[in-house]
């Protein structure tokens, strides 16, 4: 088997001219990666309309997954005693779906390379809603939990896919903003699925939360099926990279410059390589776009598992898988914990009550990906306009201070809370605050591997999301014996140690040598 080096594929090794400066003195952003100039069904040249549409209804099925996996939390207590089971026992309903969520990114990424994405959306869109109506029907705990880990299978489709999606239909320009918003579908479905279960489980039951979910996944496996067409583009890498590179710089030829095309908004369109066929495809029909084969790259299969393996040696994926991990362990042991500390003495609260620390959890995932995203973004433009145009991936590392200070704190407000037996309001500011993580992390570092490695982009983030969530469950299958050995304060205080330590050093090794380790393994 021969091994392909990141260079091979891509000679920017991630570092590239973003920013051009025209004659007349006004700066263009450059369009990275560069559409196909005779394709007009490159993802990349959608319609608007067509591109957030796709999007939309995957960022739906991911929230769907949380939403009802997830959101279960606030009946845990209830199913405890409905059911005859520990408090451990119980937490293994969402545990076990975690090490699903991640583990079966292994299994769907190798085959959508292989044969599309779509039908992998189709058919684990309507496995989702199946599973919820068997989760809705369980009568005992072991059906139950057997439907949420089919439900995770399924849902797992969507964890890398997902994210590979938005550097499927965006520019690299668009991309945080972009992934922001699915980090919001992620994480928005373990905040909103807890606080609408809190109310549907205090007036109809917790099967009605089940069969809630199963209306939505419905209407969103129509939606997929009708409205997602295959994303996967045959795109040259090398030339298109290289190509956008050389022909943006300052000492550009000529004829590169007269090969560019405008857009009237001030972003520039890069002139495809000159060896591309004149003849223009003709554009798919609605009725080619539901198809759901698009054949197969010349490989076989067992290559397309094996492929991502190598691709831990990556400072950038172990980086962000590490992030994203940590982030996940401590917005999830809140969640596995607070029904057994809100719903008991001295507390007391009903399940619709208990429900409501998701209003601040919520508030943390909007603003963590709001700076992940969007201020992550304005601040790249920046630093790239102050470099000349050159943009570098680590730029987007500067903001990680961000969740740094508040997730840090936020452990320790919401240990020494529990603890202390102090008011609500000191649970749900620190939860808010750990919420903040959730979100941001993994929308800025995702990005950071998506920039670093955008050939292979969804094999890096299949590596990222299979092993933030094995290292996930590893935490979380043994959070409610420690918790109980330890006390509160020690617990969240040693997480937010770890988390501190994670994000810190890392994303500071990152932005001093982060761009040399890059140049240095993309001939590996």
């Amino acid at each position: 088997m021969r091994f392909t080096s990141l260079k091979e594929l891509d000679r920017s090794e991630g570092t590239v001219q973003l920013q051009h400066h025209s004659s007349s003195g006004k700066d263009s952003i450059v369009l990275l990666p560069a559409p196909s100039k005779t394709d007009p069904n490159d993802p990349l040249r959608w319609p608007t309309w067509k591109k957030h549409v796709a999007f939309t209804s995957v960022c739906a099925f991911t929230f769907l997954t949380n939403y009802a996996i997830g959101g279960l939390a606030p009946a845990f207590f209830i199913l405890s005693i409905e059911f005859d089971k520990t408090m451990s026992e119980i937490s293994h309903l969402l545990t076990w779906p975690i090490l699903v969520l991640g583990a079966f990114n292994f299994f769907w990424v190798p085959l959508a390379n292989y044969f599309g994405k779509r039908p992998i959306f189709v058919f684990a869109s309507l496995l989702l809603c199946v599973c919820y109506i068997w989760g809705a029907c369980a009568q005992s705990y072991q059906s139950l939990l057997w439907s949420n880990i089919i439900a995770a299978f399924a849902g797992s489709s969507t964890e890398a896919l997902g994210a590979a999606i938005v550097n499927d239909l965006y520019f690299l320009h668009e991309r945080g903003a972009k992934m922001g918003i699915y980090m919001n579908a992620i994480s928005g479905g373990n905040t909103l699925g807890p606080l609408i279960c809190g109310f549907v489980v205090q007036s109809l039951g917790w099967r009605w939360h089940k069969w809630i979910a199963v209306i939505f996944t419905a209407v969103n496996f129509f939606a997929v099926l009708l409205f997602v067409p295959e994303t996967r583009y045959d795109r040259d890498w090398s030339r298109a990279q290289l190509e956008a590179s050389t022909s943006t710089s300052a000492s550009a030829s000529e004829e590169a410059v007269n090969a560019e095309k405008t857009a009237p908004t001030g972003v520039k369109m890069v002139g495809e390589p000159s060896d591309e066929p004149n003849a223009q495809p003709p554009k798919k029909t609605f009725a080619q776009d539901l198809s759901l084969w698009s054949g197969t790259p010349p490989t076989n299969l067992f290559k397309m598992f094996i492929r991502p393996f190598p691709m831990i040696v990556y400072p950038a994926v172990i980086y962000s898988f590490l992030c994203y991990a940590i982030s996940l362990v401590i917005v999830v042991a809140v969640n596995i914990l607070n029904p057994f500390i809100l719903q008991a003495p001295p507390y007391n609260w009903k399940p619709q009550i208990n429900g409501l620390i998701n209003i601040p959890g919520l508030l943390g995932n909007l603003f963590g990906a709001w700076a992940g995203g969007d201020l992550v973004d304005m601040f790249c433009k920046w630093r790239t306009k102050k470099n000349k145009g050159i943009y570098e991936p680590e730029s987007r590392l500067w903001l990680q201070i961000i969740p740094f200070f508040l997730t840090g704190a936020g452990c320790l407000i919401f240990g020494y809370g529990v603890q202390r037996v102090l008011s609500w309001v000191a649970l749900f500011f620190g939860y808010g605050m750990i919420s903040v993580a959730l979100a941001a992390c993994p929308t800025i570092t995702m990005a950071y591997v998506s920039d670093s490695a955008l050939p292979v982009n969804s094999d890096a983030l299949l590596l990222v999301n299979g092993l933030k969530n094995i290292v996930a469950f590893g935490f979380l299958y043994g959070v409610v014996p420690w918790v109980e050995k330890v006390g509160y304060v020690d617990c969240f205080g040693t997480l937010a140690g770890i988390f501190v330590a994670i994000v810190g050093i890392g994303a500071v090794v990152l932005i001093v040598f982060g761009a040399k380790a890059r140049h240095a393994t993309a001939p590996w």
